[in-house]
């Protein structure tokens, strides 16, 4: 007969775990035992350091195109015949340009019709229909006259005052003329009388320094250091005067002095050598730019000879 088995120790049964413990037990074991492979393999001073981080640097930000810059915008192209309005108008014998670009910023020109008060507007005398204060204009033949302008008269078309004028000495001259340059009321000598605008704008602005000689009477007789200042450029009012040229012409306890100006600032010479006690008792013109006549007597005028016309347009 078989003897029966010896019978061991009895053990717990085992329980049997869900299928969602044994996921979660593997999820819980799997990263713990790569962590441990990892260390195995390689220890703390066998593992590789890391690089440290670096950035790359920001793009630089993209600008925007430019845009070119804007060109100034030419100037309107002159059609066949036509002329800046200033220019008309002083061709005209209107008055010289200077006053004439007044005359337009003053809204008192029409050009068919239409006020025009724009410098440098331009037109055609021919076939525009240019009016001045609703008058219509016409181009007149140069004129160009040399006065000998005596005491007693203003050099403007008009007086507010009243006083006679320099025109009232032009008889039989057509056209509307008009001095340049100033000769004041008690101050006599060469005077031009033009309707030639463009003209009178050269012989007139301080930038062409057209000489003008005068002769002047002064006071007693002023000393060589005070007209050497005067010739190095005198301070009046502020302001240094372009230097001029001085000479002795008539010696004597009044002299007569000879001073060549290149500006004509109003009654310059008077008040010059009133500011330094030699007040002027007479003042009188004997030559502008080119231009001089000796014989010609105050209150006199004639006509330039076609040399003299020359002489002043190759200014």
């Amino acid at each position: 007969m078989r003897k029966p088995a010896p019978k061991g120790p009895r053990t717990a049964p085992t329980k049997t775990r869900s299928a969602a413990e044994r996921s979660a037990a593997r999820s819980t074991e799997r990263p713990a035992a790569r962590a441990a492979s990892r260390a195995g393999a390689a220890g703390p001073a066998d593992r590789p350091a890391r690089r440290p981080a670096t950035r790359r640097p920001a793009p630089a930000p993209v600008k925007a195109p430019t845009k070119p810059a804007a060109r100034p915008t030419a100037p309107r192209p002159k059609a066949a015949g036509q002329e800046r309005l200033q220019k008309i108008l002083a061709a005209a014998g209107i008055d010289s340009r200077r006053a004439c670009e007044q005359i337009i910023l003053d809204g008192r020109v029409q050009v068919n019709g239409r006020t025009v008060s724009e410098l440098g507007t331009l037109a055609n005398p021919r076939r525009d229909e240019i009016t001045v204060d609703l008058i219509p204009i016409h181009r007149e033949d140069p004129v160009y006259i040399l006065m000998n302008k005596p005491k007693g008269y203003v050099t403007t078309v008009k007086d507010d005052q009243g006083r006679p004028t320099v025109m009232a000495l032009l008889k039989g001259v057509p056209g509307r003329l008009y001095p340049v340059g100033r000769l004041d009321f008690n101050s006599e000598g060469l005077l031009l009388m033009t309707n030639d605008g463009a003209l009178a704008q050269v012989l007139t602005g301080p930038e062409h320094e057209i000489p003008k000689v005068y002769l002047v009477k002064v006071h007693r007789q002023p000393r060589p250091e005070l007209l050497k200042e005067f010739q190095e450029g005198f301070l009046l009012s502020g302001r240094r005067l372009k230097p001029c040229h001085i000479e002795v012409a008539e010696k004597g306890d009044n002299p007569w002095l000879k001073v060549t100006l290149t500006e004509g600032k109003n009654q310059q010479i008077r008040r010059m050598f009133a500011a330094v006690g030699h007040p002027v008792s007479k003042l009188r013109r004997v030559q502008f730019g080119p231009l001089a006549d000796p014989l010609l007597k105050p209150g006199a005028w004639r006509h330039l000879n076609p040399q003299e016309i020359a002489a002043i347009k190759s200014l």
